[in-house]
């Protein structure tokens, strides 16, 4: 029996069930795992600021945050970074340093498999 969701925000409720129906049709367990931690209360989604994948994300490494980036702090790597939000200060780090913001929705359509991602946060 699958579990009730209990999240009033349509545009959430449909990225849940996105990611749920991308990781069947893909066979990527990390889609699943993004859609679980956001079924989660959002007072324990994480914030990252840009400053923490300064710190743990190579050059052109692909992240996920299942919550909001923040812009405290320095980016110098290109990353990719997938999230739920970004502030506007982190959004310009993020491609001011070379790198993409993007949401999830569009990260899964450009790696279905989710292979090479990384989950921050």
């Amino acid at each position: 029996m699958a579990r009730k969701i209990r999240k009033e925000n349509p545009e959430l409720i449909e990225l849940i069930s996105f990611l749920k129906r991308a990781s069947r049709e893909n066979g990527a367990r990390i889609w699943r795992d993004i859609a679980e931690r956001l079924e989660r209360p959002r007072r324990v989604w994480p914030e990252v600021n840009v400053s923490r994948i300064e710190r743990y994300a190579k050059d052109g490494e692909v992240i996920v945050v299942p919550g909001r980036v923040l812009g405290a702090g320095i980016l110098t790597r290109k990353v990719t970074v997938a999230a739920v939000g970004f502030t506007g200060t982190a959004r310009e780090k993020i491609e001011g340093a070379g790198g993409k913001a993007m949401s999830i929705p569009e990260l899964v359509e450009k790696n279905p498999k989710g292979s090479g991602v990384r989950i921050m946060g």
